[in-house]
């Protein structure tokens, strides 16, 4: 037991090291995205937002969505339900806790 921690206690620096170098591209594309993509819209965009949500009320109400690929369906499915779980998330860090307000 004793050599077994030994031999873990020199590997892992090597393997923490990798691990470092291994990620540091990765988390650089990340965060590049990121200071795009997570923003919150500008004013001068809410136009637009405002189009887009005027549109997906026609398609609902025409039916038209009825008309989409699987796969745009499908993504659009996937975009709704991550909407849907940072809505949760956030709720339950707002109110700091998993059940229940504390009145």
């Amino acid at each position: 037991m004793a050599k077994a921690v030994s031999s873990l206690g020199t590997k892992l620096p090597i393997m923490m090291k990798n691990m470092m170098e291994n990620s540091k591209p990765k988390l650089e594309t990340f965060v590049k995205y990121a200071k795009v993509e997570l923003v919150p819209p500008k004013m001068s965009e809410m136009p637009e937002v405002m189009a887009g949500f005027g549109r997906l009320m026609r398609s609902a109400k025409s039916g038209a969505w009825k008309q989409y690929p699987m796969k745009e369906a499908w993504l659009n499915t996937l975009v709704g339900l991550e909407i849907y779980f940072c809505f949760c998330i956030g709720e339950c860090i707002g109110k700091g806790s998993l059940l229940g307000y504390q009145v």
